[in-house]
């Protein structure tokens, strides 16, 4: 996971330039409701989130921005459309990154004014570039919002806000078509030294959602692109953040703890694999180390299939084997098996 040349500050999180893919999501709470949104923030955060967004329709939702930064530490996005005096309201509010739609911002004017409130403040803009709100006339010139439809876009946006002297810049290029975000992302990333901000839009519910967003930010975080991510679902927020960090966990991404391995059991199993399966995740939910924990219904794929995994337990006739590093460390009841698998990777920690 190299991810972009050009690093950016957001409050007190880096994006790009070998910094750790940060986990964003945002709030879905009416703007109207403060305290509501408040809430949502902090359970957000502590699910796990590092950078939150809110949407900034009108003036009176101007005064979520303080309200946030006062209840959570992480940075706050304003995500701004059509009215660009609304994001100079929240960056002297001091919200600590803009996203604005370059389709819906306004004239280039209104596009300067943004820039210089943001470059006096150290304030980067992310370029959010959608499938359904293309400029008319490169809609006009590709047909339809295809992938290089939206890198035009990024670049025309990029360059206008480098024309005011502004470099800060985040850039996303989000469809809900899968086959056109990956395809925009891989141009994007050829072209651009900037962070880029992974996502699909319009992923859906949390079934569907979680399935298309881990193969379109998987596959581009596997090719090395990508810096920040959103996962999109039609839910909760918390299970956006739930879903981002069970790719990245997937992904082997460092700093996301324990990767549960387990198999999908046949007729050799004597065990409830599911339920021990289960059983493992809940005790090391939140484990702060990197390692990789295998659960397997048989000693065919205990220590043999499972054999990169760091830690272990194979299931077995009323017991079953733990094993480390490749060495089987003994064999326990099924219903000790867990317990001796947290002692062998405890023993590790001291």
């Amino acid at each position: 996971m190299s991810g972009s040349e050009k690093q950016v500050r957001v409050g007190g999180v880096l994006i790009g330039g070998g910094a750790p893919i940060a986990i964003q999501s945002m709030l879905s709470v009416p703007s109207t409701d403060l305290g509501g949104n408040v809430l949502q923030a902090r359970r957000l955060e502590e699910a796990g989130c590092r950078i939150v967004r809110v949407a900034v329709p009108d003036r009176e939702a101007v005064a979520l921005i303080p309200a946030l930064k006062a209840a959570t530490s992480m940075p706050v996005v304003a995500d701004i459309h059509f009215d660009h005096r609304l994001a100079l309201a929240c960056v002297e509010a001091g919200a600590d990154k803009i996203r604005i739609n370059p389709g819906n911002i306004g004239s280039k004017e209104a596009v300067r004014a943004v820039a210089q409130a943001c470059g006096a403040r150290g304030v980067p803009i992310r370029i959010g570039v959608n499938s359904g709100s293309l400029e008319r006339h490169i809609l006009a010139k590709y047909g339809a919002p295809t992938a290089e439809a939206l890198v035009e876009s990024a670049a025309y946006h990029a360059a206008l806000l480098e024309e005011f002297g502004f470099s800060d810049i985040v850039l996303s290029l989000k469809s809900s078509d899968l086959y056109t975000m990956i395809a925009a992302y891989r141009l994007a990333a050829k072209r651009f030294a900037y962070p880029l901000h992974l996502g699909v839009t319009e992923a859906g519910t949390a079934r569907i959602g979680r399935i298309k967003s881990a193969i379109g930010i998987g596959s581009l975080l596997a090719d090395g692109i990508g810096d920040t991510i959103r996962v999109s679902l039609t839910a909760d927020p918390v299970e956006e953040v739930a879903a981002a960090k069970d790719i990245l966990r997937a992904l082997g991404a460092p700093g996301c703890g324990v990767q549960i391995i387990s198999c999908p059991t046949c007729g050799r199993t004597r065990v409830d694999l599911p339920a021990l399966a289960r059983q493992v995740e809940e005790r090391l939910a939140g484990f702060p180390r990197d390692c990789k924990v295998a659960v397997m219904g048989c000693v065919v794929n205990g220590p043999g299939e499972a054999r990169e995994a760091d830690y272990g337990i194979a299931g077995g006739e009323d017991c079953g084997l733990v094993f480390a590093h490749g060495e089987i460390l003994g064999k326990y009841p099924q219903d000790e098996l867990v317990d001796a698998l947290l002692r062998a990777i405890e023993a590790d920690e001291r």
